[in-house]
């Protein structure tokens, strides 16, 4: 069955700011991909299906991994250079890094300063936020609520993952979705071109279950179905709810971003809250879900095939282990 927002027992966080108040606004994007490619066809003759079975199911056509040897570190300090560069921000002006992460490299020390230090954010606090493919939107109002309040002028915040490193690789059910990759934003104050609006986040931890890694090593578990039926139902929940605390109608947002971890999620959600596909970002071909990296990657897509534009209206949406889900409103 699917979720029902209504019924469970969640915690919200909207934030909007007031009157006044200064806004925070994204000021530059970075994104980066393991060099190394699996094709769908190679993951699923290995798990006895028929090529074509896993693009037919999932709209994944290929996935990138990092393999032996290779660090998320380095990764995810790729896409936060490219961050910084986009925004014309050096390093050591950073005053916060957040990393949105299941797990670095290492399950301590954590990724976030351990990217500070490999990009010279000499300057900067960094920790790690763990709400699995769902980090990257529950990271967002942190970031935002920093800059809004003066506690931060600059703030980094990075989506990696490498779930390859947990998988079953002869599981059916998991081993054909998981790609891993880094993407980050970088944060200041608006100059009222871009702007953070409401951020809505929400967890039912009775629904863990769903989605999870057993103690420390894996693999990851999943029921497919479930997962499936209550990403939809809560992700179109959500949508709606933030739309409409940011005063705005769906008809006024201009793209569409969910975390990209099945296309079929993505075309029901669409049909759930009748949106045009066109209006849906849709980056999962050659990705795969990337956990907390979805969403930085999915946007850095749009903007490569000139969909997302300054003055855009973008809802981002994300969902994952925990059960945690969350929306938010950005104008680009």
């Amino acid at each position: 069955m699917p979720l029902s927002p209504d019924a469970l027992s969640t915690a919200a966080v909207a934030v909007l700011p007031t009157a006044g108040q200064r806004t925070a606004a994204v000021l530059g994007l970075g994104a980066a991909l393991p060099p190394t490619v699996i094709a769908s066809d190679e993951v699923a003759a290995r798990i006895g299906k028929e090529p074509g079975w896993i693009e037919r199911r999932t709209g994944i056509e290929t996935r990138r991994r990092l393999q032996p040897g290779e660090s998320m570190t380095t990764l995810a300090a790729e896409a936060a250079t490219a961050a910084l560069e986009d925004a014309g921000v050096a390093a050591e002006d950073l005053d916060v890094v957040i990393a949105a992460t299941t797990q670095g490299d290492d399950l301590l020390p954590n990724l976030a300063p351990q990217v500070a230090a490999r990009i010279g954010a000499r300057n900067a606090g960094a920790s790690d936020v763990g709400a699995a493919c769902a980090g990257f939107v529950a990271g967002l109002p942190m970031a935002a609520a920093m800059i809004e309040t003066g506690r931060a002028d600059r703030v980094l915040l990075i989506g990696a993952d490498a779930l390859s490193r947990f998988l079953d690789h002869d599981d059916p059910v998991t081993a054909a979705l998981f790609g891993d990759g880094a993407g980050a934003i970088v944060l200041g104050p608006s100059d009222g071109e871009g702007a953070i609006g409401p951020v809505l986040v929400r967890s039912d931890g009775d629904r863990g279950g769903l989605v999870g890694i057993p103690g420390h090593q894996g693999p990851i578990a999943m029921d497919g179905h479930g997962t499936f039926l209550g990403a939809i139902a809560n992700l179109s929940a959500a949508t709606a709810d933030v739309v409409a605390r940011a005063g705005l109608e769906l008809a006024d947002i201009d793209l569409f971003v969910y975390h990209q971890a099945n296309r079929r999620i993505l075309a029901g959600i669409a049909e759930r809250l009748g949106i045009d596909a066109d209006r849906v970002v849709d980056a999962i071909a050659h990705a795969g879900n990337t956990s907390a990296a979805s969403l930085p990657l999915a946007l850095d897509a749009a903007r490569r095939d000139g969909r997302l534009r300054p003055g855009a209206r973008v809802l981002l949406g994300a969902v994952g282990s925990g059960f945690t889900w969350g929306a938010g409103v950005v104008t680009w």
